[in-house]
């Protein structure tokens, strides 16, 4: 019997639903320097599904027409994104002036601060990892 390694794959994207994907779209793109690449219609033609990348990483954001944004933090969340900058701070009051919210509730301490999109759903920032 042949030693075979098993069927391997790749992420080819993220993907995020809020009321109005292209905004949200726009939104994460300036927040990172990337760029709308892609627009997906519906079975109506409508573009309901727009994509970002830098290159290398994609996220694809959807119009939902039944989007309810999540009480956090109340409600736990099946995942959200951890975007880190240099200069934190900086980050911060560019990605407020872009629309973020900062909410009271910050569990992070000084390792992360949590922002909410505007479509609601938090995010956090914080510096680059450096370690293990």
């Amino acid at each position: 019997m042949t030693n075979t390694a098993p069927p391997t794959g790749t992420v080819t994207s993220h993907a995020f639903w809020a009321e109005d994907g292209r905004a949200l779209a726009e939104f994460y793109a300036a927040a990172l320097g990337w760029k709308l690449t892609h627009e997906f219609p519906d079975e109506n033609g409508v573009p309901t599904a727009f994509m970002i990348t830098d290159g290398t990483t994609n996220y694809v954001f959807y119009t939902a027409a039944k989007f309810t944004v999540p009480n956090w933090p109340a409600d736990e969340l099946p995942f959200h994104l951890d975007l880190a900058f240099p200069d934190v701070a900086a980050a911060e009051q560019r990605l407020l002036a872009l629309g973020a919210t900062k909410p009271d509730h910050q569990p992070g301490g000084e390792n992360w601060t949590v922002l909410l999109d505007p479509s609601g759903q938090p995010f956090c920032i914080s510096q680059p990892w450096t370690g293990a």
